[in-house]
Protein backbone atom coordinates (compact mmCIF):
# COMPACT_ATOMS: atom_id res chain seq x y z
CA UNK A 1 0.00 0.00 0.00
CA UNK A 2 1.28 3.47 -0.82
CA UNK A 3 0.19 7.02 -0.16
CA UNK A 4 0.08 9.83 -2.72
CA UNK A 5 -1.23 13.31 -2.00
CA UNK A 6 -2.92 12.03 1.14
CA UNK A 7 -4.74 9.20 -0.66
CA UNK A 8 -4.03 5.53 -0.03
CA UNK A 9 -3.63 3.14 -2.97
CA UNK A 10 -3.40 -0.63 -2.77
CA UNK A 11 -1.62 -0.89 -6.11
CA UNK A 12 -0.46 1.09 -9.12
CA UNK A 13 -3.57 0.11 -11.12
CA UNK A 14 -5.76 1.76 -8.51
CA UNK A 15 -3.65 4.92 -8.72
CA UNK A 16 -3.90 4.94 -12.53
CA UNK A 17 -7.67 4.58 -12.42
CA UNK A 18 -7.95 7.42 -9.91
CA UNK A 19 -6.07 9.70 -12.33
CA UNK A 20 -7.81 8.77 -15.61
CA UNK A 21 -11.02 7.11 -14.39
CA UNK A 22 -14.52 8.43 -14.69
CA UNK A 23 -16.88 9.06 -17.55
CA UNK A 24 -15.19 12.12 -19.05
CA UNK A 25 -11.46 12.16 -18.33
CA UNK A 26 -10.53 9.59 -20.95
CA UNK A 27 -12.58 11.44 -23.57
CA UNK A 28 -10.86 14.71 -22.70
CA UNK A 29 -7.47 13.00 -22.93
CA UNK A 30 -8.42 11.31 -26.21
CA UNK A 31 -9.42 14.59 -27.88
CA UNK A 32 -6.36 16.47 -26.64
CA UNK A 33 -4.07 13.59 -27.61
CA UNK A 34 -5.53 13.00 -31.06
CA UNK A 35 -6.51 16.53 -32.06
CA UNK A 36 -4.02 18.65 -30.12
CA UNK A 37 -4.49 21.81 -28.10
CA UNK A 38 -8.09 22.88 -27.55
CA UNK A 39 -9.92 25.79 -25.98
CA UNK A 40 -12.62 25.14 -23.39
CA UNK A 41 -15.48 25.75 -25.83
CA UNK A 42 -13.95 23.40 -28.39
CA UNK A 43 -13.71 20.61 -25.82
CA UNK A 44 -17.28 21.25 -24.67
CA UNK A 45 -18.51 21.01 -28.28
CA UNK A 46 -16.72 17.67 -28.74
CA UNK A 47 -18.56 16.21 -25.73
CA UNK A 48 -22.18 17.36 -25.96
CA UNK A 49 -23.29 15.39 -22.88
CA UNK A 50 -20.88 17.06 -20.44
CA UNK A 51 -21.95 20.03 -18.35
CA UNK A 52 -19.76 23.11 -18.13
CA UNK A 53 -19.23 22.53 -14.41
CA UNK A 54 -18.18 18.90 -14.94
CA UNK A 55 -15.73 19.86 -17.71
CA UNK A 56 -14.18 22.52 -15.47
CA UNK A 57 -13.83 20.01 -12.61
CA UNK A 58 -12.35 17.27 -14.79
CA UNK A 59 -9.85 19.66 -16.40
CA UNK A 60 -8.81 20.96 -12.96
CA UNK A 61 -8.24 17.43 -11.67
CA UNK A 62 -6.21 16.49 -14.76
CA UNK A 63 -4.19 19.69 -14.36
CA UNK A 64 -3.56 18.96 -10.66
CA UNK A 65 -2.41 15.46 -11.61
CA UNK A 66 0.03 17.00 -14.15
CA UNK A 67 -1.70 15.29 -17.09
CA UNK A 68 -3.13 18.43 -18.73
CA UNK A 69 -1.47 21.82 -19.13
CA UNK A 70 -3.59 24.98 -18.93
CA UNK A 71 -2.19 28.04 -20.68
CA UNK A 72 -3.79 31.43 -20.05
CA UNK A 73 -3.08 34.23 -22.51
CA UNK A 74 -3.09 37.84 -21.21
CA UNK A 75 -5.74 39.11 -23.63
CA UNK A 76 -9.28 40.43 -23.37
CA UNK A 77 -11.47 38.46 -23.54
CA UNK A 78 -9.44 35.79 -21.74
CA UNK A 79 -8.04 33.00 -23.88
CA UNK A 80 -7.27 29.66 -22.25
CA UNK A 81 -5.91 26.59 -24.02
CA UNK A 82 -5.56 23.01 -22.82
CA UNK A 83 -3.01 20.47 -24.00
CA UNK A 84 -1.46 17.25 -22.78
CA UNK A 85 1.72 17.37 -20.75
CA UNK A 86 4.50 14.89 -21.46
CA UNK A 87 2.98 12.67 -18.76
CA UNK A 88 -0.40 13.00 -20.45
CA UNK A 89 1.08 12.08 -23.83
CA UNK A 90 2.47 8.92 -22.27
CA UNK A 91 -1.14 7.76 -21.73
CA UNK A 92 -1.98 7.75 -25.45
CA UNK A 93 -0.74 4.20 -26.18
CA UNK A 94 -2.92 2.99 -23.29
CA UNK A 95 -5.95 4.89 -24.59
CA UNK A 96 -5.29 3.58 -28.11
CA UNK A 97 -5.24 0.02 -26.74
CA UNK A 98 -8.46 0.63 -24.83
CA UNK A 99 -10.10 2.01 -27.97
CA UNK A 100 -9.04 -1.05 -30.00
CA UNK A 101 -10.20 -3.42 -27.28
CA UNK A 102 -13.58 -1.68 -27.04
CA UNK A 103 -14.07 -1.67 -30.80
CA UNK A 104 -13.22 -5.38 -31.01
CA UNK A 105 -15.50 -6.19 -28.07
CA UNK A 106 -18.35 -4.25 -29.67
CA UNK A 107 -17.85 -6.00 -33.02
CA UNK A 108 -17.76 -9.47 -31.42
CA UNK A 109 -20.90 -8.80 -29.39
CA UNK A 110 -22.71 -7.29 -32.35
CA UNK A 111 -21.84 -10.37 -34.44
CA UNK A 112 -23.02 -12.75 -31.70
CA UNK A 113 -26.30 -10.82 -31.34
CA UNK A 114 -26.88 -11.12 -35.10
CA UNK A 115 -26.52 -14.94 -34.87
CA UNK A 116 -28.94 -15.33 -31.97
CA UNK A 117 -32.46 -16.37 -32.78
CA UNK A 118 -35.19 -14.03 -31.58
CA UNK A 119 -37.16 -15.18 -28.55
CA UNK A 120 -40.80 -15.87 -29.37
Amino acid sequence: MSRMEGKMFNCEKELTLSVIGGKWKMLILWHLGKEGTKRFGELKALMPGITQRMLVNQLRELEEDLIVDRKVYPVVPPKVEYSLTEQGQSLMPILDSMYKWGKNYMDINRDSEDRREPIK
